[in-house]
């Protein structure tokens, strides 16, 4: 068995927690853990950073060496086009584990910046890659995150590409909805975090056409919207609109198709440790965003 020693605290260094005590624990790395394994995750040097509004947590095209946990706050990832314009792929929440595209590559793949002030703890990649050949829930664990990354990367375009405007701002709010009420937070109530332009950018739709969209579920009396805070006045119906698969059909097979056989995006000398799981990855509104 692999013996990892606990770092110790020096005066002035990062403030670190207890992954048990960590509010986001039901959500992060010990998420399926039982109290033994999770006391084997404070045997990690992580390091607990507080980021202001604004703030970077990696920056595209650096080396990679941690992943990171959002502890508290959003982050949202981006990546810079040819002609210099700035494409979110990605809205991340406490407990959520972000940093995964640069296992393969070796450096990030992308910008995480904060949305808010947040705090991230930073976990070292070789030091996790010892611990879960000794702790295969773990194992799992990133599988399940692994599966989410493809399932992104591979089924996203295809299933946005055929949805009307409506249903991919229905897509985005269900996801939200669901990613607070999942955290003990209201479901109805929710802080869209991104501007207007940063979400169409996310769901492939031009500044006029978010805005439009919200305008119209409000008239319709889906939605009450005041800056970026969005009640939610009927959930049924928007979940409704979320899982009528009857206008793209043919789309969701597809990406089925794809993730399930698109492979996981590791080092080779990683692929007997973090293996990717024998099952279909199936495609659904809560795994694509």
């Amino acid at each position: 068995m692999n013996t990892i020693h606990l770092a110790q605290q020096s005066p002035g260094s990062p403030l670190r927690h207890a992954c048990a005590d960590c509010a986001s624990h039901d959500w992060c790395l010990p998420a399926g853990l039982d109290a033994k394994q999770t006391k084997l995750l404070d045997c990690l040097t992580v390091h607990e950073r507080f980021i202001g509004r604004g703030g970077s947590v990696y920056r595209s095209g650096t080396a990679f060496h941690s992943l990171y946990a959002i502890r508290s706050g959003f982050v949202k990832s981006t990546m810079t086009l040819d002609d210099g314009r700035e494409r979110v792929t990605g809205l991340h929440m406490s407990g959520e584990l972000i940093g995964m595209d640069a296992i393969n590559t070796g450096q990030y793949m992308c910008d995480a910046v904060t949305l808010e002030d947040s705090s991230v703890c930073a976990i070292p990649f070789d030091e996790l890659e010892s611990l879960i050949r000794d702790i295969p829930a773990l194992q799992q664990y990133l599988h399940r995150m692994m599966s989410r990354e493809i399932a992104h990367d591979y089924g996203v375009m295809l299933l946005l590409g055929s949805m009307r405007a409506e249903e991919r701002v229905a897509v985005f709010l269900a996801n939200l909805s669901k990613r607070y009420a999942a955290r003990g937070y209201s479901a109805t109530r929710i802080n869209l975090r991104l501007k207007r332009e940063e979400i169409g950018s996310y769901l492939g739709l031009k500044l006029e056409t978010v805005s439009r969209v919200l305008s119209r579920f409000q008239e319709d009396r889906l939605i009450t919207v005041q800056h970026k805070d969005v009640e939610i006045k009927d959930l049924d119906r928007l979940n409704r609109m979320v899982n009528h698969h009857d206008a793209h059909p043919r789309a969701s097979r597809q990406a089925v198709r794809v993730v399930a056989a698109a492979p996981a995006r590791v080092q080779p000398g990683l692929a007997k440790i973090i293996a990717p799981p024998p099952a279909r990855v199936h495609v659904t509104p809560d795994l694509v965003f």
